[in-house]
């Protein structure tokens, strides 16, 4: 089953190689993130396909996928639904929002108010929707993917540290380089074949990726580092609000599956050197000496990977 799982997994990142141009590499996050139950927060500037790799991931995997523009007008019903008037019975009946698809596509949530944002907590951790007094379970498997642009922050609202903590991991997907980019013109300019993508997968297959990706193996000498360089963030000089034990369980998890994802059946410490930026840098809170120097979260968790002493040797 395991082989089934991982030649499963291989095609699934080939296909998205096809459709989203040289981000194979954050194609391994978002699914790692996936395969790990989380959700991802992608931190980038408009037109470098952060909607197109989600919709690819929907088409591929034959799941449902909807998108939600951010905006300060946007209301929580916007995208958890609600109770509405039913003519017919004269009682009051809810209708689901948006969020009731298995992928979730939040453009520039930032753009949001704090309630509309606040209304994301329980759908992206609880998977479910509280209404009238009853509880709606969302779709498993279950993904949000929300974007912010770092460089307009005129009518925003910054994302509060509960909310950050509910993105298993953040990260950018960045400019092509300039063969993906030509590529990109070639192939894409005529006729795009994303609306005629097959699926590879379904939602059953997902659960099994995922199931055998948690039988990943953490040794000790790597749990240790893992562990070290998370209780570090909460000492460093320059760091008010470092990670949590959720974040360090849920690091341990991404881990997995990234080292699934990558063939292997155990965590090396250059995994987790790897991935702690994409799971520390947003949810480190800086001092307000660094907020003054302007000393951003991915450089904090750099200068804790330098303290923190990697393990000589790690062998299943």
């Amino acid at each position: 089953m395991e082989k089934d799982t991982k030649a499963l997994a291989e095609r699934l990142l080939g296909a998205l190689d096809q459709l989203v141009l040289g981000k194979r590499a954050q194609a391994q996050l978002v699914l790692s993130a996936w395969l790990a139950g989380g959700h991802v927060l992608l931190d980038d500037v408009p037109g470098v396909a952060k909607t197109r790799l989600a919709r690819a991931l929907a088409g591929l995997t034959h799941l449902s996928f909807a998108r939600v523009q951010g905006a300060p007008d946007l209301l929580p019903q916007d995208i958890t639904g609600g109770p509405v008037y039913d003519m017919k019975t004269g009682e009051l009946i809810f209708r689901p929002g948006p969020v009731f698809h298995h992928i979730l596509l939040v453009d520039e949530i930032n753009r949001t108010t704090p309630r509309t944002q606040a209304a994301l907590l329980e759908c992206m951790e609880e998977r479910q929707v509280s209404a009238d007094g009853q509880s709606h379970p969302l779709p498993d498997p279950f993904l949000v993917m929300a974007t912010q642009n770092p460089v307009e922050m005129e009518g925003t609202f910054a994302l509060p540290e509960a909310e950050l903590d509910r993105f298993l991991l953040s990260l950018s997907l960045g400019y092509p380089d300039e063969a993906d980019e030509r590529r990109l013109v070639e192939h894409f300019s005529r006729e795009d074949p994303l609306p005629h993508v097959q699926p590879l997968l379904e939602a059953d297959n997902l659960k099994e990726m995922a199931a055998d990706a948690g039988n990943v193996r953490i040794n000790e000498p790597t749990l240790n580092y893992l562990v070290s360089v998370s209780r570090a963030t909460r000492s460093h000089p320059l760091v008010e609000l470092g990670a949590s034990p959720r974040t360090t369980m849920r690091f341990a998890q991404v881990a997995r599956a990234y080292a699934w994802l990558h063939g292997t059946d155990f965590v090396t410490p250059d995994d987790i050197k790897y991935l702690a930026p994409y799971v520390l840098s947003h949810r480190l809170k800086p001092s307000s000496s660094a907020v003054v120097s302007r000393v951003t979260g991915a450089q904090l968790v750099a200068q804790v990977l330098e303290d923190v002493p990697v393990p000589v040797e790690d062998t299943p």
